[in-house]
């Protein structure tokens, strides 16, 4: 079987990318999960928001699997993906959009954190 052109494309970003952007390619998917699952929970196709859902809460372990426990901040994502992960499981279970909403605005102000951090790393490196 022939592999799409885009999953080419998708599978060279992920080989070559720093650690950095691979973890904001991670909160990106994660997002877009969580936006397709809210769609499917709305047009009540419980197969689609279930299997959604799934994929976000295996992007939010791996977020916190990777983290190093020997640090404050590692400590404090972690809960914070504990939460999400709890918002998201409650989302899918309770067919809730509030839940699934708080999800995807914590996700998106971690993954906006991310990126403006990773500027910084970038422009800092530049000099």
């Amino acid at each position: 079987m022939n592999a799409r052109p885009q999953d080419i494309y998708a599978r060279t970003q992920v080989n070559t990318a720093h650690p950095g952007e691979l973890t904001l390619m991670l909160y990106n998917g994660c997002l877009k999960f969580m936006k397709q699952a809210r769609e499917h929970l709305e047009n009540k196709n419980i197969e689609a928001r279930n299997t959604n859902i799934k994929r976000a809460l295996d992007i939010i372990e791996e977020l916190q699997a990777t983290l190093n426990m020997q640090y404050d901040i590692s400590r404090n994502l972690f809960s914070l993906y504990a939460f999400i992960k709890d918002k998201l499981i409650e989302a899918n279970m309770r067919m809730s959009k509030e839940s699934i909403q708080i999800a995807y605005d914590m996700t998106e102000e971690l993954r906006d954190t991310w990126a403006q951090a990773l500027k910084q790393v970038k422009t800092q490196g530049a000099k």
